[in-house]
């Protein structure tokens, strides 16, 4: 552990080097502080790199931070075609590789370092005296085995929840049997058409989920039985209807995501997917004719299948957070100010806040979750709005008030105002009870627009 004589000297900790960690360290770079990333995959972009064949909805145009872009160009990079659209993989090899390589001279990033636990050095969760102004300690477990520990003046924790992904268990917890499943559950997007080809041939196939993870999951699936004239692809869902799976159509402004649901929509319409709808996975048991079986609470059951893939969202980890002051919204495990903008009880259309350091701080100072994990357990992030998230909060340790303060972002509507309520109405800003968070953030007799050039559009989950 290195411990500089000034606390000033110190680094800026960044917990991650997806998209959004490697863009506060480019902001970091740009205003001249030391910063260091750790990241516990063994490479930049390792997340990207696990859902590589998946091609983004949104354009190139979209993908890249202002301040990474300034970097690379510098380097003599040149952006791929603004409005052609990546895969995992292609963000992660021409566009974070670069930048790793770029920020390298202006400060460390460390791979294979999952961190363990952050605190304050010589201080616990209890103890007040001085606590701003004591450096925290961050303990980090190596891929070789080895144990190091930094300190750090501030820590923007940029980890995402894509290694901690829901149960397919429709209560939060793992279904019965859900463990001793395990070898036939997959919790990321198969490549049915690639390198996976050969498990999921002419398998019979469960899909759990009913975002755009799960859309992906089911259109290729769909194109491996179509290929092989072998299988079967069923999709259950807990709502009434997928609707943001299905999405908004012609009237998305990512064209690509609009199309990912018509795509959907026609798979299910002429019989290629069966979909099953409001459907809670509480068990899974073995099914005499080989296979496994699920069911629900109700007791209702399908099956059997042979594989299964729970696309059900992720969670934040929070275990090494444990020794900070940390102030999250008790159910959504998000910054507590963004809950009711991207509660999706409720959340339907309108307006998401457009949101930077203020939001995002807790009662530990200097400390900050942005990106993916800044949502909890909401499903509607994008980059853009964690782009624009560590711009704000870089410039605050920068102590650039004024420009932190001055948050903008206007993110491609969906083309969907609708929300899927336990009743399976179709609901668009609708009254919240009283008490209740309102409909797009706002208190449900309050829902005003919000000027064009500072609001933020909701969006859906790449």
């Amino acid at each position: 552990m290195h411990a500089p004589s000034r606390s000033a000297e110190l680094p800026i900790a960044i917990l991650g080097a997806g998209p959004v960690g490697l863009a506060a360290a480019a902001h970091c770079a740009e205003r001249g502080l030391p910063f260091l990333v750790l990241e516990a995959g063994p490479a930049v972009g390792a997340n990207l790199r696990e859902w590589g064949h998946v091609r983004l909805f949104s354009p190139w145009r979209y993908d890249v931070d202002a301040a990474s872009r300034r970097l690379l160009e510098r380097e003599g990079w040149v952006q791929p075609d603004p409005d052609s659209l990546p895969t995992g993989a292609e963000m992660a090899d021409r566009y974070l590789a670069p930048l790793a390589e770029a920020l390298a001279a202006h400060g460390r990033i460390v791979i294979d370092a999952r961190v363990r636990a952050v605190t304050r050095a010589g201080l616990d969760k209890v103890k007040s005296a001085r606590r701003a102004q004591t450096p925290f300690l961050i303990d980090v477990e190596h891929g070789d085995g080895r144990r190091s520990r930094h300190l750090a003046r501030a820590v923007v924790d940029a980890s995402g929840t894509w290694s901690t992904p829901n149960p397919l268990g429709g209560t939060g917890i793992a279904a019965i049997g859900e463990s001793e499943a395990a070898g036939r559950i997959r919790y990321r997007i198969p490549d049915a058409l690639g390198a996976d080809r050969a498990v999921y041939a002419g398998a019979r196939t469960l899909v759990v989920g009913a975002g755009h993870s799960a859309a992906n999951a089911v259109i290729d699936l769909a194109g491996l039985v179509e290929q092989t004239g072998t299988g079967s692809i069923t999709w259950a869902v807990r709502g009434a209807r997928p609707i943001r799976a299905f999405g908004g159509g012609a009237g998305d402004e990512l064209p690509a995501r609009g199309a990912l649901g018509a795509r959907l929509q026609a798979l299910v319409a002429d019989g290629r997917v069966r979909l099953v709808t409001g459907f809670a996975a509480e068990e899974i048991r073995e099914a005499d004719a080989g296979g496994v079986l699920v069911a629900d609470a109700s007791g209702r059951t399908i099956g059997p299948f042979d594989r299964l893939v729970a696309l059900t969202g992720q969670r934040p980890d929070l275990a090494p957070l444990r020794e900070l002051r940390i102030d999250l919204d008790p159910w959504l495990e998000c910054s507590r100010a963004l809950a009711a903008d991207i509660d999706p009880n409720v959340h339907a259309c309108g307006s998401v806040t457009p949101h930077g350091h203020a939001a995002l701080a807790h009662p530990e100072p200097g400390f900050y979750v942005v990106g993916a994990k800044s949502y909890g357990r909401a499903p509607t992030f994008l980059m853009m709005t964690g782009y624009e998230q560590v711009r704000s909060v870089v410039a605050a340790l920068a102590g650039a008030e004024a420009e932190a303060d001055r948050v903008e972002l206007v993110l491609p509507k969906t083309g969907v105002c609708s929300t899927d309520l336990a009743t399976g109405a179709d609901a668009c800003c609708a009254p919240a009870p009283e008490g209740a968070r309102g409909c797009c953030g706002a208190p449900a007799a309050q829902d005003a627009p919000v000027p064009a050039r500072v609001g933020a559009r909701c969006g859906a989950a790449a």
